[in-house]
């Protein structure tokens, strides 16, 4: 996947400032992004904070790696399986 050129502070910096009152067709050109790609991250990241965003990433992370782990353990499970069906 691309990676934004703008990190999630200044997504929330631009979000904010949307919400302050600054015309949306203003803050598109003055930041250089489509209509399309600001009501996206108005959706994503609508009423989140930097802190709330990192701690949303860091959860992510450990999803990721806790679901990695759930796959390489039913696979050792199934396979013990499979050697013990054989066996009887």
């Amino acid at each position: 996947m691309r990676k934004s050129r703008f990190t999630e502070a200044q997504i929330v910096a631009v979000l904010e400032e949307g919400a302050a009152g600054l015309p949306v067709a203003e803050l598109l050109r003055k930041h250089g992004i489509s209509r399309q790609t600001y009501y996206l991250w108005r959706s994503k990241y609508s009423g989140a904070t930097v802190p709330e965003l990192a701690k949303l990433r860091a959860l992510e992370a450990d999803h990721a790696k806790l679901k990695r782990m759930y796959a390489e353990l039913a696979m050792e499970y199934a396979a013990i399986k499979d050697v013990l069906s054989r066996k009887l």
